[in-house]
């Protein structure tokens, strides 16, 4: 299993926190504040939405920071010498620790003062404090293989079902950047496969219709979805079942990766 150490990550530096254990909480943001100021672009951010699927419901990673006890999405700020699809790779990599992750810039976030509340107890010259644009990034992984583990400045690292945000106090303006992301994740099922990067190598087509259902938020005719997803031509029929139900068992697919990425790049022509 692979084991995830989830923060705030506020420099992005291997060693930042151990070099500055002996420090507070408050002293360490104020330092990597000042840090910042040397390594990132002014007023521009990375926010990612991270999305799994636990079989039955989509959830989001979520971080919920000792400091103020409210949950915050992954992200990060711009470093000079990247452009913003290398700074959401890495800021995921950093994350997860995973390679070829699906990811998506879905919108930009440009609200006054989205920051100032968030960071109201410290100086007006911190960098967190400063007004940032930020732009969004969604991303889908398998969860089932990662443990998440928080570090010295998260109090938890979550996976936080959809339903369950309204009753978090989430930071700023993320509750609307996961509604955001959501909303575009939902459109791109009509024209861009989905399932690579949430489901197991191998799944029943139920699995995968429970699946869109979640990411929809709605039921699906099982005749219907069954015939479109097939006619895509993204499933490769394996000469197995999924055993141990109490009715007959169902056959296992796998995604035809050819065809997927094909698909992926150009779009589904047949849905």
């Amino acid at each position: 299993m692979l084991t995830i150490s989830c923060g705030l990550n506020l420099q992005y530096n291997p060693t930042f926190v151990i070099r500055k254990r002996s420090m507070d909480l408050r002293e360490i943001i104020i330092s990597s504040s000042k840090e910042a100021y040397q390594i990132y672009v002014p007023h521009i951010s990375v926010d990612t939405v991270i999305f799994g699927f636990n079989g039955d419901r989509l959830t989001v990673l979520l971080l919920k920071m000792k400091f103020n006890e409210q949950w915050f999405l992954p992200g990060g700020y711009l470093k000079k010498d990247e452009n913003l699809k290398s700074a959401a790779t890495r800021i995921l990599k950093e994350k997860t620790q995973l390679d070829h992750i699906f990811l998506q810039e879905f919108s930009v976030f440009s609200d006054l003062n989205r920051s100032e509340e968030t960071f109201k107890d410290f100086p007006d010259d911190l960098w967190h404090k400063k007004r940032f644009i930020s732009v969004g990034y969604y991303a889908l992984v398998n969860y089932k293989n990662i443990s998440l583990i928080a570090d010295e400045l998260s109090e938890s690292c979550d996976w936080i079902f959809l339903h369950d945000l309204e009753t978090l106090p989430i930071i700023m303006d993320h509750h609307k950047i996961i509604k955001k992301a959501l909303s575009a994740l939902r459109k791109q099922i009509s024209y861009k496969p989905i399932g690579l990067n949430l489901l197991p190598e191998k799944f029943t087509l139920p699995e995968l219709q429970k699946l869109y259902e979640a990411i929809l938020g709605r039921s699906l005719n099982r005749g219907n979805f069954y015939k479109k997803i097939k006619n895509i031509g993204i499933l490769k029929k394996l000469n197995e079942q999924r055993k141990g139900g109490a009715h007959k068992a169902p056959d296992l697919y796998t995604f035809d990766r050819e065809n997927y990425f094909r698909i992926l790049q150009n779009g589904i022509s047949n849905w």
